[in-house]
């Protein structure tokens, strides 16, 4: 059997890595304005379009090739990863029609999850989580008549199921629009915080045995931890109920009515995680309230043995005091007569040792030792 200090050390609380934060302009600078690392490398972008009756991937360095794959009438996924130095955004806007205030919110890191909706299509920004560190990253929608193009800054994304669906031809799918791309997008975003949060949910239960077995300050350091990651998150996760909400009441009509019946399961699903993350809050703050019981009962444990110890030895404090006045008892027969004989060191000795069972005695029937 492993060691539970063993087993708690080999868990550890996933650290929230945070975002980097939102590129903030000077004041008085004009709106959709863009700014980029000059030293950035070209991003990279992977295109996947299909139809119900084929499917194809590439990867391109010139987003002007989207231009023949657009005309062609298949639904078109572009997924850009790194922002580069802007030339290719550019191109991408002139190609595909972007507004460039969303432009300006894609590349600014640090947004809250949030709809927009254009004269030509649908901007949408989501964060994911991933379950290795618990970051939440910032990735961004657009949503036009035939495609979908995503933005992010690095990569990893929870998207990997909807692209096997889409090789493998499983579900309805390669069947549907471009809205119901969306669609699935945003299921992965939303269950990308369960896997997250199961995790979370064993590092609580983990630590419920460690703050009732062997609490410690390191204890107290997790359950901060973990409240900070679960805070984090539930900032993250709380304002796509309000994306979803938004396109629920058909304030997108670039989302048919067909694709609006998944969608409540989406919100479903971010209701469900917005709960765990409430609950899981909760409990922290209940382990950190069983914590400091623990640590109270512990500290009344030993000063109620401390005490113990002090009463018992306080009479005897007394008696040894006493005798040790040193007074002559040939001035006055009143004088301390013991010490002059031979049993009284004895007879000292045998008083405090019969004062000290005797208060023992006493507590033990009052129940105090107990």
């Amino acid at each position: 059997m492993k060691d539970p200090q063993n087993r708690h050390a080999a868990r550890r609380v996933p650290r929230l890595r945070h975002p980097r934060k939102k590129q903030q302009h000077r004041p008085g600078t004009a709106p959709g304005t863009l700014h980029f690392d000059p030293g950035a490398q070209p991003p990279e972008i992977n295109i996947l379009s299909y139809s119900p009756e084929h499917v194809d991937e590439t990867r391109i360095a010139d987003p002007a090739e989207i231009g023949g794959l657009l005309k062609a009438g298949d639904v078109v996924w572009i997924d850009m990863v790194g922002f580069g130095q802007g030339k290719e955004l550019e191109e991408l806007r002139k190609l595909l029609g972007l507004h460039m205030l969303a432009l300006e919110d894609a590349v600014n890191l640090g947004q809250r999850a949030k709809v927009d909706t254009y004269e030509n299509g649908l901007f949408l920004v989501g964060r994911m989580a991933d379950q290795a560190t618990a970051p939440t990253e910032q990735v961004s929608l657009f949503l036009g008549e035939g495609w979908v193009l995503t933005i992010q800054e690095r990569r990893g994304d929870p998207f990997e199921g909807v692209r096997e669906r889409i090789r493998q031809r499983t579900g309805r799918i390669r069947s549907r629009g471009a809205g119901y791309l969306l669609y699935a997008l945003l299921d992965a975003i939303v269950d990308s915080y369960f896997p997250v949060l199961d995790q979370l949910g064993d590092e609580i239960e983990l630590l419920e045995e460690e703050v009732l077995e062997s609490p410690d300050q390191e204890t107290v350091a997790k359950i901060h931890a973990t409240r900070r990651t679960l805070v984090s998150l539930r900032k993250a996760l709380g304002p796509h109920r309000e994306v979803l909400n938004a396109l629920l009441r058909g304030e997108a009509p670039q989302i048919g009515q067909e694709t609006l019946v998944f969608l409540r399961d989406v919100y479903d699903h971010t209701i469900r995680s917005v709960e765990l993350t409430e609950t899981y809050r909760e409990m922290t703050g209940d382990l950190m309230s069983t914590y400091m019981s623990a640590v109270s009962n512990r500290m009344n444990e030993v000063m109620k043995v401390l005490t113990i110890i002090a009463t018992i030895f306080i009479p005897l404090g007394f008696i040894a005091g006493l005798y040790g006045m040193n007074f002559d008892p040939e001035v006055s027969r009143w004088n301390m007569p013991e010490l002059g004989w031979s049993l009284g060191y004895p007879f000292a000795l045998g008083l405090m040792l019969a004062v000290a069972i005797g208060f023992v005695v006493y507590m033990a029937r009052r129940g105090w030792l107990k």
